[in-house]
C-alpha cells in the first residue's frame, strides 16, 4: 500500500516543472493587454519571447527536459521505466492544451471543443484501461517490451532506455499529436468533414473500450480458473475478437486517423506521417505479440488455428480451415 501511495505521488508531481513553467509563461501574456506591443516592445525577456514565437520548439523542448530526461532518470532510481506507460494516455492531453491555450493559437471554437471532448474521452478510456489492467495499481510494473530489451541489452540498458524508452517517444508522440497543433494553427469553417472525423474518432474509441473490456474479462476469468485448479481457456475469440485478432489496435488506429482526418480537412495532408508511424509500430507490436503467444506451448496450437481462421486486423467474418482451404460460415 505504502509502495503505491508513493508511486502515485510521483506519478502526480513529475509533470510539475513543464506545467508550471508554462503556467509562467501564459502569466506574461495577461499582464499585456497587448500580445503584439509586449513582444514587439522591450516588456519581455528574450526567454518569453521565444517561447511565444516558437510553440512547436517549446513543446518539445519541454517534453525533452521533463519526460526523456527527468521520466528516465526517475526510473533509473526505480530500476522500472513504468512511469511513459502511464503517461501515454495522458501526454496528448497535456500537448492539446498546450497547443490550444498557447498565445499564437488560432481555430474555429466549435473545432476546437470537439476534439477537446473527443480527446479527453481518449485519455480517460485508456487511462481507465492501464489502471483495470494492473489492479488498480500505480506501476505494478513495466511494459513486457521493455523487460525484453532489458534482458538483451543487459548492463548497457541503463543508457540505451534513454534513446529506447524515452527519446523514441517523443518523436512518436509528437508525431501523432501533431492534428492537436494543426486543430489550433487554422481558423476554418466547420464542415460536414469535421463530423466525419469526429465519427471516425468517436467508433476507435468505443471498439477499443469494447475490444479491452473483452480482453479484461478474458484474463480475469483465466486468472480465476488459474486460481481453482482448472483448466483455463486457451484462446479468446468471442465478440470483436472472433472478427479480429488485435480488434483492441483497429480502435487505436482509427481514433489517430480520425485525428489525421481533422488535419486533412484544414490543408495539412503531411500530418498523415504521425498516424503511418504510429499504424506501422502497431504493425510491428502485433509481430512480437503473435510470437509471444506462440511461445506459449499450452495455447500454442489453439492460436495458430486462431491465425488461419481469423483476420490479422481488419474485422472480417471468421473462416474455416481445413487442408490448407479457408472458407466461410
Amino acid at each position: 500500500m505504502a509502495v503505491n501511495i508513493r508511486k502515485a505521488v510521483i506519478a502526480f508531481l513529475v509533470p510539475l516543472p513543464s506545467i508550471l513553467f508554462y503556467l509562467s509563461f501564459l502569466g506574461q501574456f495577461r499582464d499585456h493587454p497587448s500580445i503584439t506591443a509586449a513582444v514587439s516592445g522591450n516588456s519581455l525577456s528574450p526567454l518569453w519571447i521565444w517561447c511565444y514565437q516558437h510553440p512547436l520548439l517549446l513543446a518539445n523542448a519541454l517534453f525533452f527536459l521533463n519526460v526523456n530526461l527527468l521520466f528516465w532518470i526517475i526510473g533509473l532510481l526505480q530500476s522500472s521505466h513504468w512511469m511513459i506507460d502511464l503517461y501515454w494516455t495522458v501526454i496528448p492531453l497535456l500537448l492539446l492544451h498546450f497547443f490550444a491555450t498557447h498565445p499564437l493559437a488560432e481555430c474555429n471554437l466549435l473545432r476546437s471543443r470537439l476534439v477537446i471532448f473527443l480527446t479527453w474521452i481518449w485519455s480517460i478510456r485508456l487511462t481507465h484501461n492501464y489502471f483495470r489492467r494492473e489492479n488498480w495499481q500505480w506501476g505494478a510494473r513495466e511494459d513486457w517490451r521493455f523487460t525484453d530489451m532489458q534482458r538483451q541489452y543487459g548492463k548497457n540498458w541503463w543508457w540505451v532506455s534513454f534513446f529506447a524508452v524515452y527519446l523514441s517517444q517523443q518523436v512518436f508522440l509528437m508525431g501523432i499529436s501533431m492534428p492537436l497543433y494543426v486543430v489550433h494553427s487554422k481558423n476554418k469553417e466547420f464542415d460536414i468533414w469535421d463530423v466525419v472525423a469526429a465519427l471516425i474518432c468517436l467508433a476507435g474509441i468505443i471498439i477499443a473500450y469494447y475490444a479491452d473490456t473483452q480482453l479484461h474479462t478474458f484474463v480475469s476469468r483465466n486468472n480465476e480458473l488459474k486460481r481453482l485448479g482448472q483448466p483455463m481457456v486457451l484462446i479468446l475469440d468471442k465478440g470483436l475478437w472472433q472478427y479480429s485478432r488485435h480488434p483492441n489496435y483497429v480502435g487505436e488506429q482509427l481514433w489517430w486517423w480520425g485525428l489525421f482526418t481533422f488535419a486533412w480537412n484544414l490543408d495539412f495532408g503531411w500530418s498523415f506521417i504521425g498516424a503511418l508511424i504510429n499504424s506501422m509500430c502497431l504493425a510491428y507490436v502485433t509481430v512480437l505479440v503473435e510470437r509471444r503467444m506462440l511461445e506459449q506451448e499450452y495455447r500454442a496450437d489453439a492460436y495458430r488455428q486462431y491465425q488461419k481462421t481469423t483476420s490479422v486486423w481488419i474485422p472480417w467474418f471468421k473462416t474455416t480451415y481445413s487442408g490448407g482451404k479457408d472458407k466461410k460460415i
